[in-house]
């Protein structure tokens, strides 16, 4: 592991409303991200709320295509997800980010959550790299 966590929902927004998420670079290529369940992101069930779990993986791997486009500004083109867990109130989720590769203006790539041990969501995704 390369450095401490940073908290990456600092701007007024959704992940900010939402009890923000912590970042890391682990290489190049790896990092990391994390969040504890508060109660607000529930469903009704008493579980973790699909969307919420969408969008953690969205936000945090969205951040780890922009942290591999050079901090280029990047938009979520595609996003397939399985939902194999579910997490509770007070369950703390770890995310990992791999980039398989990355062109001039496309990022790929794959992330799971995991709670513990277990596998809460997996994910694979494309990132379009925005030329400013």
């Amino acid at each position: 592991m390369t450095k401490k966590f940073e908290q990456i929902s600092i701007k007024p927004g959704f992940m900010k409303y939402n009890g923000g998420l912590l970042f890391r670079k682990i290489t190049k290529n790896e990092f990391e991200f994390k969040t504890t369940i508060e109660k607000n992101h529930l469903n009704t069930a008493g579980i973790t709320h699909g969307g919420y779990i969408s969008s953690i993986i969205d936000s945090g791997a969205g951040t780890g295509a922009h942290r591999a486009a050079n901090n280029a500004l990047c938009v979520t083109i595609s996003l397939d997800i399985k939902f194999i867990t579910p997490t509770k109130l007070g369950d703390k989720i770890v995310g990992f980010v791999k980039i398989l590769r990355r062109t001039k203006s496309m990022v790929f790539l794959i992330c799971h959550l995991k709670h513990k041990e277990k596998i809460v969501a997996s994910a694979s995704g494309i990132w379009k790299i925005l030329n400013k």
